[in-house]
């Protein structure tokens, strides 16, 4: 492990890492356009990529524009969406949001306020479709990429909001919109949250301090399993 290293130049090294690893990685959720991107990232909340990429082909299907999502109607959108976590609410919001969108002249837009005001869009989905639908620099922070950021000592925050802005301020701004796509593939395939062995991971085994490494190599009910 690198003792003393700063954050700046353990970013870069975790940078160099994750460019070798994943040079050039794919949005993980299926869709065709800034809408149906929307509508995948806002069904994603405490669901698995991989589940709705199951779920979405069917309700695109029917409803791949705001238009047609409206016409669907919430009770229908539910019947294709019930194996996605939190459906009923999602259903909901689904259609209030088309509403709003189809409103506002049926398109979505580059726009942070119009995004983060419509039903079930937060932060973090807008930063998606801003950053992956239109090439906007932003970092989409969800829990995995804050628990990741803890575990490489590049931020201490305890919630996502300043987690986000100490990421944006290690990482140059253009390399955002590809960086929180590398990390969530690193998260999957090398840094897990639970039974991850710190010592022999790709970066933790450098990045992440001794402390953090005793904290999650205990596994008696006081060691710290993040």
């Amino acid at each position: 492990m690198v003792a003393g290293v700063k954050r700046q130049d353990k970013a870069d090294r975790i940078g160099e890492v994750l460019d070798d690893l994943y040079p050039d990685p794919p949005i993980p959720l299926d869709h065709t356009d800034p809408y149906t991107l929307l509508v995948a990232v806002a069904l994603s909340a405490q669901t698995t990529d991989k589940k709705v990429n199951e779920v979405t082909p069917a309700l695109f299907a029917e409803a791949s524009t705001p238009e047609d999502m409206v016409a669907l109607g919430p009770d229908r959108i539910l019947e294709l969406i019930r194996e996605i976590g939190l459906a009923p609410t999602k259903a909901r919001n689904l259609w209030l949001a088309a509403d709003r969108i189809v409103e506002s002249g049926g398109e979505v837009r580059p726009d942070w306020d119009f995004l983060e005001s419509l039903p079930g869009v937060g932060h973090k989905t807008a930063s998606v479709v801003m950053s992956q639908a239109f090439g906007v620099p932003a970092f989409p922070v969800d829990t995995h990429i804050h628990r990741l950021a803890g575990r490489w000592g590049l931020s201490s925050a305890v919630n996502v909001e300043r987690t986000e802005r100490d990421l944006k301020a290690v990482f140059p701004i253009d390399t955002w919109n590809v960086r929180h796509l590398q990390i969530i593939y690193f998260g999957r395939e090398h840094c897990p949250a639970r039974h991850h062995d710190l010592t022999t991971c790709p970066i933790c085994s450098w990045a992440a301090t001794k402390r953090r490494i005793a904290e999650e190599s205990d596994p008696s009910p006081t060691g710290r399993r993040r």
